[in-house]
């Protein structure tokens, strides 16, 4: 079995590879340059890990992988258009270096290309990942469409918020490791079952992210500690801070949150005191254990070796025990 290393150094050397130079260029090159940024592509080698837990060579998960890939990045020249960003894995976003049109489509045409990496398939496999596939994709839609419509409303409820954050960031997560198992061709009860080992890690991994968004170190962080207070997002801790909070810290939450100050220093500090002194910080690291151990309960019931039990929780606890 690889390591988690090991399987990014195979994606990473195949992304080298991967020729994406056809013409006309100026559909195809922000494809190959979004593609080129890299990040942790934590996704792709997740399908990779499957197919390796259900005893198959990771080898032929590659398709599958780089369609899982190919999708993320494609979602990502998409949200960056509508939330306006300037950087992407530091640096310049599709629709900033070339135009926003471009951005357009050239993302169209990463979702297409994603669906023919699965024709390297047989029939019966081709169709469960199509299938699959087509389902997150829609799903990954419905979260971006929910998060966008929480800007607006003062009346986000904590099942609301779950409910987004699982299907704009945890459904690819469940769906990456699915595909591997459908590659692998194990038993549906294995494939369903790392799928939801996926779904909740994912949700888990996201929780952290508000978390860590307020109170991680920023010398590890590796984005600006605050972000989500400056940008009055409607986070767990946020949403859990409004149920527990006495009506003077409520109003003075709300208050924080429809104001955008030039020095946000104060704005943070105060909010980030609400967030503890309410019990909002220690509700969201109980969700986030909680959520992670839904996932690890997942393994108890999979047809798999204890080695390879051992193998998937190292990877969801070392995931969970991240500061970055």
């Amino acid at each position: 079995m690889h390591t988690v290393s090991q399987f990014q150094e195979i994606i990473k050397n195949h992304f080298e590879t991967l020729q994406i130079n056809k013409e006309p260029k100026n559909l195809y090159e922000p494809i190959a340059y979004i593609l080129s940024l890299g990040g942790k592509r934590m996704r792709p080698v997740l399908t990779l890990m499957a197919t390796e837990i259900f005893n198959v060579s990771c080898e032929k998960a590659i398709p599958a992988a780089t369609a899982v890939e190919v999708f993320h990045n494609f979602s990502l020249i998409h949200d960056d258009i509508m939330d306006d960003a300037p950087l992407r894995r530091g640096n310049q976003t599709v629709h900033e270096k070339w135009d926003v049109n471009t951005g357009i489509l050239s993302g169209d045409a990463m979702l297409i290309i994603a669906y023919q990496f699965f024709e390297s398939y047989e029939p019966v496999i081709f169709q469960q990942l199509a299938k699959l596939f087509s389902k997150t994709a829609l799903e990954v839609c419905e979260g971006q469409q929910y998060d966008v419509d929480f800007e607006t409303r003062d009346d986000v409820t904590i099942p609301e918020y779950l409910k987004m954050i699982e299907y704009k960031t945890a459904v690819l997560v469940g769906a990456s490791m699915k595909m591997g198992a459908i590659v692998a061709e194990t038993s549906s009860e294995n494939a369903n079952l790392i799928y939801d080992f996926g779904l909740n890690l994912g949700i888990a991994f996201q929780l952290q992210d508000d978390y860590l968004d307020a109170f991680g170190d920023p010398k590890t962080f590796g984005k600006q500690v605050g972000g989500d207070i400056i940008e009055n997002k409607k986070t767990y801790l946020y949403l859990k801070a409004l149920d527990f909070s006495k009506e003077d810290d409520k109003e003075q939450l709300l208050h924080l949150f429809s104001i955008q100050p030039t020095d946000n220093a104060n704005k943070i500090a105060s909010v980030k005191e609400i967030f503890v002194s309410s019990g909002a910080a220690n509700a969201t690291q109980d969700a986030i254990k909680d959520y992670t151990l839904k996932a690890f309960d997942t393994l108890e019931k999979m047809e798999i070796s204890k080695e390879k039990k051992m193998i998937l929780r190292a990877f969801g606890e070392k995931l969970m025990n991240r500061n970055v």
